[in-house]
């Protein structure tokens, strides 16, 4: 807290019989800017920079405190964002999203030093779970009740559907691929893998690209950085029937996915307990098939670190319960993974078969359309 910026907040009222109207007038600051809607003050710094929190701690709260503001907009609108921290990377990254929530100028407190007088100013935000949103109910068959996660993947969509045709130009895929193809011989379905560069990366990526391609998968291997934009990835993952990668902050994509989509999470050593919190039960409440790959003690590049008898091995619980620094160490920061191909065959396959039955639904319900 120490990093985050003082703001004075003064509720002007009329004063009381008892005093007098000159001696308030002289404390209380004049209106540099006097504004018809109201106000959010929150903060992007913290954990800001990790997609995951980018998400979960700001987004996603942004978008339910934002919500009771919309006054007949789809999803915001009518309020001012006052920003604490103001990362100028931030606002660019997530232009098209913030552009559905306020229609104003986006405030930076720190460099703003006027008087902004409000009707309304809400401090801080309002989150729920992770990655998620406790919906009211009925809320999910009519999102108009209350924020819910319906609600904000169809944010997303407005912010990012109508961008679609030129990023999917510049990286040659076609969202619409599943409709445009005339017959479930010629269709194949996308598998996205989310590449790493860091820990944790996929030592065998390269074996595995190849037998999903021999399994009849179209593969687009994705390594998003801080820079990549959101409308590449969103583009990516919207059009996909399958994707993979090893739990990390970049599984927060899955947010772009369709309803349906097969999404399988390869959990390295020591990391169930965030694998299923933070992507794997998210993921199930947004209608995604989910598949958890645990990697196995032999999978892991610990292995060869650590005795076959070692609790970093044997008994992650046990070394997690240490605290969190020493789960990052060892676990987040300390290993990559080569999966069994023959495991990961199994789980393809049966993805292959999903995506293949799913187009097959929805050319049988074209074709019952009337004409």
């Amino acid at each position: 807290m120490k990093t985050i910026d003082e703001v004075k907040i003064i509720r002007k009222s009329k004063p009381s019989i008892s005093e007098k109207s000159e001696s308030v007038d002289d404390v209380r600051p004049k209106c540099d800017v006097q504004h018809s809607v109201p106000g959010i003050i929150f903060s992007t710094g913290g954990y800001t920079g990790n997609v995951y929190h980018e998400f979960n701690d700001g987004l996603i709260p942004l978008f339910i405190t934002a919500h009771k503001y919309r006054h007949g907009y789809a999803f915001g609108g009518q309020v001012v964002l006052l920003l604490l921290e103001y990362h100028h990377w931030w606002i660019s990254k997530y232009a098209e999203i913030l552009g559905q929530l306020t229609n104003y100028t986006i405030i930076d407190l720190g460099a703003d030093k006027r008087v902004h007088c409000f009707p309304e100013v809400t401090v801080g935000l309002n989150i729920h779970d992770e990655l998620a949103i406790t919906s009211q109910p009925n809320d999910s068959e009519d999102p108009a009740r209350g924020p819910s996660m319906a609600g904000f993947q169809s944010m997303l969509h407005a912010a990012y559907l109508p961008r679609l045709p030129s990023a999917m130009a510049k990286q040659q895929t076609d969202i619409d691929g599943m409709i445009k193809e005339p017959s479930t011989q010629s269709f194949k379905p996308k598998l996205v893998i989310i590449s790493r560069n860091g820990p944790r990366a996929l030592l065998n990526q390269a074996e595995i690209v190849a037998l999903a391609e021999g399994i009849g998968f179209s593969v687009r291997v994705l390594s998003p950085t801080q820079t990549t934009e959101m409308i590449d990835i969103y583009a990516a993952l919207n059009g996909c029937d399958t994707m993979i990668g090893v739990h990390g902050a970049a599984m927060t994509h899955l947010l772009f996915m369709r309803p349906g989509a097969t999404f399988i999470q390869i959990v390295a050593l020591g990391t169930d307990w965030a694998a299923e919190t933070y992507y794997g039960e998210p993921a199930r409440k947004l209608g995604l098939r989910y598949v958890q790959y645990k990697v196995s003690p032999r999978e892991s590049s610990l292995w060869g670190q650590y005795p076959p008898d070692d609790p970093v091995l044997t008994d992650p619980d046990t070394v997690n319960s240490r605290g969190w620094w020493e789960t990052k160490r060892v676990y987040l920061e300390g290993q990559n993974v080569t999966v069994a191909l023959p495991r990961i065959a199994a789980i393809l396959h049966s993805a292959f078969s999903d995506a293949s039955n799913l187009r097959s639904t929805a050319l049988h319900s074209e074709a019952r359309l009337p004409a």
